[in-house]
Parts: structure tokens; sequence; C-alpha cells
């Protein structure tokens, strides 16, 4: 089964997350616990964390549907001490909140080297950074997400996502998710059957599918190899429909959160449900 759902506004907190999702026909969603753009947030309060739990269990939102994600500051691939400390603490942070929610995943951008150390540095750094964070919290594996490769963030590649999980000392508490929007502009071509298949084969090959946890699926504003990180609302992009018919009818994607962050959020709702058809149907193209 096809859990779609979007990443919702927490406008009214981290409650009215489910709320929303509940709203637009949701199956999953993802959300922030904290304010992305801040590096300190005000500590959840118990009444949110009730809420949160009884809003979710009255939506029938199970942690395996919920994929929060963490703050846009965070880079755990510094070699700054003051920026890693800075974004290690934060990142502690962000766990923590999922656990005292009784979330099990919190969705990452895997960090940047900024030009000021190699590529191999920087994943060993962001691998030391996970393993850090795991010492300290329990029950909430840490998902990578990969990247569209722009500037100097790495992660867009499979093998650089398996490098970075071969580096981590518990691997029963790490996992991927994969945003189609940013697969494409990394040079992954999901656009074709081949290009599909191909892809798919080698993550199972490099990383290996019993790592994927959940995936973002955008379409894609620019083409395949852009490098360009731009969503485009479901079939209007460079992916096109025939792609997420491909991904509906894929059975390799059930049972995980399947989460919009198209651009115009008044469309979610018709394309989760655009979506959930699809699934129901099964048409390859």
């Amino acid at each position: 089964m096809k859990y779609i759902g979007a990443h919702v506004p927490v406008t009214d907190g981290v409650a009215s997350a489910p709320l929303f999702a509940s709203a637009i026909g949701a199956g999953a969603f993802a959300l922030f616990t904290r304010n992305p753009s801040r590096w300190k947030s005000e500590p959840l309060t118990a009444r949110e964390i009730d809420d949160f739990r009884r809003n979710c269990a009255e939506g029938g939102f199970t942690p395996d549907r919920i994929l929060p994600h963490d703050s846009y500051l965070i880079n755990l691939g510094a070699k700054d001490p003051k920026k890693l400390f800075m974004s290690r603490m934060a990142f502690l942070d962000e766990m923590q909140r999922c656990e005292q929610l009784g979330l099990t995943m919190l969705n990452f951008h895997p960090g940047s080297h900024l030009n000021e150390w190699s590529e191999q540095e920087c994943l060993s750094r962001i691998a030391s950074s996970i393993n850090h964070t795991l010492e300290k919290t329990s029950g909430v594996k840490a998902v990578i997400e990969n990247t569209a490769g722009q500037g100097s963030n790495l992660g867009f590649s499979f093998a650089q996502i398996a490098e970075i999980i071969r580096q981590v000392e518990d691997k029963s508490r790490v996992g991927v998710c994969i945003d189609t929007c940013h697969a494409l502009a990394a040079g992954y071509d999901f656009v074709t059957v081949d290009g599909y298949e191909t892809a798919w084969s080698e993550f199972a090959d490099v990383i290996g599918m019993d790592y994927l946890c959940a995936m973002h699926i955008n379409d894609s504003k620019k083409g395949v190899g852009s490098r360009v990180d731009r969503h485009a609302p479901i079939g209007q992009g460079a992916l096109g429909l025939d792609f997420f018919r491909r991904l509906m009818a894929d059975p390799r994607m059930d049972g995980i959160p399947l989460i919009l962050e198209t651009p115009d959020d008044t469309l979610w709702s018709d394309e989760i449900s655009l979506l959930v058809s699809m699934a129901e149907n099964r048409e390859v193209r």
C-alpha cells in the first residue's frame, strides 16, 4: 500500500500537522518540529506532545508514516569547529524532539564541504556526526536525503550515501530518503523506463533497498543532470506523469511515506488523489 502525503505546515504548532494532513486526504505527512531557520527553538511542552500524539492516533498516522525534517542550517560535514558544534547540537535537539513526539525517523540533508576540504573528509565527518548523535539518543533513525548536487552539497550520488552508511556504526538506525527531483537533477534518468530501472538497480547494488525508508515525490523544473533543485507540481515538470505512474505501480515503494514537497500547496489534495488513483490502478507506461 502507498502512503502518500505532504510536508505540512505547523503554523499552529506541531499538533496541527496531523489535522492538516487529514484535511488534504493524506496517508502520511512530513513536518518541521522546530523553526528550520533558527539555531535554537523553544522546547516542546507536555501539552504539545500530548496533543500531537492524540491527533496522530485519531488520524491513523503511525510513526512509520511520519517523516520529520531537520533544520536547513545544519551542516553535519562542517570543517569549522564552531559550525560543527552548532550543527551537532541542533541535530541532537531535532532527534530528541522526535523521541519526545514518539517518532522513529528524522530526515536530513547530509552536509557540505564548502570547498574547505575534500569530499572524503566531509563524508567521514558526516558519518562521525551521525554516530555522535545516535550514541546520545534511541529509537529514532537518521534518514539521509539525497541532494541535487548544487554547490558543495554532498549526498547527490548513491556512492556518497553508501560511503556515509559504511562509516555509521549502528546501521539499524540509518536509512535513506530519495527525493525524485534531486535524483533527476543529480543525473539519475528516471524519465525513461530503462533509466528508471537502471537507477533503482544501482541503488539496490550500491546502497541496498532495505535502507529505503521514505521518498520525497516531486516533479522537477529542470532536466536530468541539471544540478538545479527546483520542484514542480506533479506532471508539470521534466519527470512527467508517466514517471509517477511507474512509481505508484512499483511495489518496492509500498509501506513507506511518500511525501509531496511540490510548490503549490493548494494542489496537494488533488495531487494526493491523483497519485492514490495511480497506485490503485497500477498502470505502468
